[in-house]
Parts: structure tokens; C-alpha cells; sequence
């Protein structure tokens, strides 16, 4: 692979690790609906303000949310770009299969010369 394939596919891994968490899947659908500070991100869930300030920084390394700073708040925003590209790739994953399913499907339906 070249070294863009390279990073691509770093990149992909890195979304679908970020995505792989159900917890950081229900963090980026709220920053994806609007900007929230990570203070009143943790306040929603059962765990510790460092746990969840971990999770978003996964989301943020994988490119799916951005931060920016005001005062001594850190907001995060949902980047929808990003998400429409781990949409585009999945879409691409499900063409490559669909294809090698329907060759299977064509060489099981065509008559070996042992059955004629």
C-alpha cells in the first residue's frame, strides 16, 4: 500500500474503534444535533468526568468531533463530514460483498460438468 492507503486505513480503523463503543455512538449523536460542553456531557452518564472527557477524546482523535475551547469550557462539535465518509465506506464494504455473493449465487446456479 501506498503511504495515503496507509493512511486511510489508519484513519478508518480509528473511526470504527471510536464507533465500536455504544457510549461514544450516543456522545457523537449528541454533538452531531448540537455544540455541548464536556461538563454536561458527563452529567448524563454514570461514570466519572474523566471517563467520559476519554471517550471524547477517542471521538476526536478519529476525526468524527472537533473542540474548541471558550473560557475554561471544552465544546464539542460533531464533525458530519466524518460521518459521512465512515457511511461512504460501509457503503463500499456492502458493493464488494453483494458482488462476491451474487458470483457465488451464479456459480451455484450454473450446471457443473459433473451434473450434466
Amino acid at each position: 500500500m501506498t503511504t495515503t492507503e496507509d493512511q486511510n486505513e489508519d484513519r478508518a480503523d480509528a473511526m470504527f474503534h471510536a464507533l465500536a463503543d455504544r457510549t461514544r455512538r450516543d456522545i457523537l449523536r449528541r454533538v452531531l444535533a448540537g455544540e455541548h460542553s464536556v461538563s454536561a456531557l458527563a452529567a448524563r452518564y454514570d461514570m466519572s468526568f474523566a471517563a467520559v472527557q476519554k471517550h471524547v477524546a477517542v471521538l476526536e482523535r478519529a476525526g468524527l468531533i472537533t473542540k474548541r475551547r471558550v473560557g475554561r469550557e471544552a465544546l464539542a462539535s460533531g464533525d458530519v463530514e466524518a460521518v459521512r465518509s465512515v457511511g461512504s465506506m460501509l457503503t463500499d464494504l456492502e458493493s464488494l460483498w453483494r458482488g462476491r455473493i451474487a458470483r457465488i449465487d451464479e456459480l451455484i446456479a450454473t450446471p457443473t460438468e459433473r451434473n450434466e
